[in-house]
């Protein structure tokens, strides 16, 4: 099984691109943290941040787009991705992605659970009165047309 859950704070404005057919591909930069701590011998472990680079796909996108800014706080549940692409230069680099499946736009008054069944056809989230609990992931593959080495529009 390959599956991710991540809270953390987006740490700039979403990159979101339309590729063929119109199928939206949003990119974040989420920061998850682990706060700092001191061990009983007195050592100080200090705090730990981590960044992850979340691509979602179609309404998903659609709805960071609109929704989603630096600093907003949320609940990513989606697959972890290997690629890798040649640069300029000829040098082989390695990306490591997380494929969103669902979101939870955190803070600020009522959280709202979003997947892919769960966005209106006007593209709005659907407003949950308590957090989602275990919403079934929907598999968001690829559009049909996206190149077969995985390559991505950014």
């Amino acid at each position: 099984m390959n599956k991710v859950m991540l809270i953390g704070n987006v740490g700039q404005e979403p990159e979101v691109r339309y590729v063929d057919q119109g199928v939206a591909v949003a990119r974040i930069s989420l920061a998850t943290s682990e706060k700092g701590y001191t061990l009983q011998n007195g050592t100080q472990v200090p705090e730990h941040t981590d960044w992850h680079t979340v691509l979602l796909w179609r309404k998903l996108a659609e709805i960071v787009e609109k929704y989603v800014h630096k600093g907003d706080r949320m609940y990513i549940e989606g697959r972890i991705r290997y690629r890798s692409y040649d640069d300029k230069q000829g040098q082989r680099r390695y990306v490591t992605e997380i494929w969103a499946d669902n979101l939870e736009l955190l803070g600020g008054g009522k959280p709202s659970a979003v997947t892919q069944n769960s966005a209106t056809s006007a593209g709005q989230p659907e407003m949950a009165s308590e957090p989602a609990s275990q919403p079934a992931p929907v598999p968001q593959e690829a559009p049909e047309n996206a190149p077969a080495d995985g390559g991505l529009p950014f």
